[in-house]
């Protein structure tokens, strides 16, 4: 909860930081499914991608079951809060540490566009991301400034 509210708190800057693509639609965003609430820690939506993107976030190491628990979030939010003329919504399970084959066999049969990072920055983005998001090292000084 401690990354959760140093983000929220910091939020407007850092997704104007972040581009401008971003819009913040909400923290502990609330589902209710068949009488049974459910709770988004993030939920994004990205103008240029025209998704939603929900964001988990774990104070330790990741767990194969949080593939599971994203899934059953992406799953709901397409059926429940997505526009038709929108894409299919994405998740990020964002953990202070993971293992790299726990990862690869906990995404493998997932059908869900799913990443999981650790809160540590790459120094590289994906060919096709970088005009959409910030240069990591951008990223990484927004982190600093949230952990300080």
């Amino acid at each position: 909860m401690e990354l959760e509210r140093a983000l929220i708190a910091r939020m407007n800057r850092f997704l104007v930081e972040m581009g401008g693509a971003f819009a913040f639609l909400g923290n502990q965003f609330r589902l209710e499914i068949d009488g049974n609430e459910f709770f988004i820690d993030i939920l994004l939506y990205h103008r240029r991608l025209k998704c939603l993107i929900a964001i988990e976030l774990k104070v330790g190491k990741f767990l194969p079951e949080y593939v599971g628990k994203m899934q059953f979030y992406l799953a709901a939010l397409d059926a429940r809060v997505r526009e038709k003329s929108e894409n299919p919504s994405i998740g990020i399970i964002l953990c202070k540490d993971k293992d790299r084959t726990t990862v690869e066999y906990a995404l493998r049969e997932s059908k869900k566009p799913i990443a999981v990072a650790r809160y540590r920055i790459t120094d590289r983005l994906p060919a096709g991301l970088k005009k959409e998001l910030p240069a990591p090292d951008q990223i990484r000084k927004l982190l600093d400034e949230v952990e300080a």
